[in-house]
């Protein structure tokens, strides 16, 4: 076990560390959210997709 460990540990903390990465971003959406902030700008007259994910 520890052999196997020891051989994957480049590709084990570049994982982890993606995944940290990864959580911190989805984190943020989630407050984001919360706190009703878009991503789109509020701008519904120039939003692709009509404002339909938007709860303006």
């Amino acid at each position: 076990m520890f052999a196997w460990i020891s051989a994957n540990l480049a590709t084990i903390l570049i994982t982890l560390g993606l995944a940290a990465v990864v959580a911190a971003v989805v984190r943020g959406m989630i407050r984001d959210r919360k706190k009703g902030r878009s991503s789109c700008g509020g701008n519904c007259g120039h939003c692709p997709m009509n404002c339909s994910s938007c709860k303006h």
